[in-house]
């Protein structure tokens, strides 16, 4: 078994499949029409998602708040990119070769991810995840064909954690490949070389600030680092959830979590990753859970999004952001995935109830609860 264990550096070429678009010139009946060239394979589908923007937030706030659409990626998240790109760089290392399994920790999108890959390109995959994650997606990966392992939640400096769990499976086996998602920098590339130029080419340069909560951090490093090559004016805002260690590690230098426990998956750390390693980040905003389900529910009811509570926290950071730099700017941030991930929570007033949070919630947005 081969792992991925900090790979510093990345094979010159990284397979990148994308939809592209192509605007003909030719003229029918005096109209403009589109060619469209058809993606190969499900792997052809990942990246070059919408941006839209968010209107009534635009308004209150005075700045362009723009959004890529990345729950719309075909496994239903921004994952889906990190997975193509960790399972590509494992096959041009020769770590990987046709029936192989692929292994990974994750609180389950890139799970997901790479389970929809493994089908496409013809592996296994198997996937440990803390138990401590919905249902939904635990659902989703073993509807997918993947062999899911849930294992108590416990810190990573603990050697039953998931992601330690994960490795030593791997070694276990012949033709098998530990993915890595949190310290192989092929994740971080994985926007570095799609993410960030489809934020670049969509606002045609004109962007002030990016912000994204992290969990591996391969999003807003790979967004962060394309970006401020552009443009080293633009700003790399850090997002995280309550209960995390990365807010106090940014602005006081201290690997101290902040208190509190979110509800948000798959964000928030407590540590430092390879993948955020590096990173151009300028400073960071705290996003506490009663304000991510708050917009949440607000995009949810005012803006027709079925979102899950990251979104809702990116969101959150971006209005932070734009009250910092002041009106007139362009923040960007993501919708990350769908609410149906986490029907059972976020959506139960139960359970929102018992966190403190149903306060959070307009009384007449709360009969979209069960």
């Amino acid at each position: 078994m081969a792992t991925l264990c900090c790979i510093p550096t990345l094979t010159t070429r990284i397979f990148t499949c994308r939809t592209l678009f192509l605007t003909s010139l030719c003229s029918t009946e005096g109209r403009r029409t589109k060619a469209t060239i058809v993606p190969n394979g499900f792997e052809g589908l990942v990246g070059n998602t919408p941006m839209v923007r968010l209107n009534k937030i635009s308004r209150e706030t005075g700045c362009d708040i723009l959004v890529k659409c990345e729950h719309l990626n075909p496994g239903g998240s921004v994952k889906d990119r990190a997975a193509l790109f960790l399972i590509r760089d494992a096959e041009e290392r020769g770590l990987l070769s046709p029936g192989g399994t692929v292994v990974e920790g994750t609180a389950g999108n890139t799970g997901i991810g790479l389970a929809h890959l493994c089908n496409a390109l013809g592996y296994k995959c198997v996937i440990y995840m803390p138990d401590t994650q919905s249902q939904e997606k635990i659902e989703a990966l073993r509807v997918l064909g993947a062999d899911v392992r849930p294992v108590p939640a416990v810190p990573f400096d603990n050697q039953d954690n998931y992601n330690h769990q994960a490795c030593r499976y791997a070694e276990s086996l012949p033709n098998a490949v530990w993915t890595n998602q949190f310290d192989n920098t092929a994740n971080r590339r994985a926007h570095f070389e799609t993410t960030g130029p489809e934020v670049w080419r969509q606002t045609s340069g004109k962007v002030d600030a990016v912000t994204f909560g992290t969990g591996t951090g391969g999003t807003l490093a790979g967004v962060g680092m394309f970006l401020k090559e552009k443009n080293k004016d633009i700003k790399v805002v850090l997002a995280d959830p309550q209960g995390s260690v990365l807010y106090n590690y940014f602005t006081a230098g201290k690997l101290e979590r902040t208190a509190g426990q979110s509800i948000t998956e798959g964000i928030g750390q407590g540590r430092v990753t390879a993948n955020i390693k590096g990173a151009p980040i300028d400073w960071a905003v705290m996003v506490t859970d009663q304000e991510a389900v708050a917009m949440t529910f607000q995009l949810l009811h005012e803006d027709g999004y079925f979102l899950g509570a990251s979104s809702g926290l990116n969101v959150v950071a971006a209005v932070k952001v734009a009250m910092e730099m002041g009106p007139g700017k362009t923040i960007v941030t993501c919708l990350c995935d769908s609410g149906q991930r986490y029907y059972g929570r976020l959506f139960n007033k139960e359970v929102l109830q018992s966190r403190d949070l149903l306060k959070s919630i307009p009384e007449k947005w709360r009969t979209s609860l069960h």
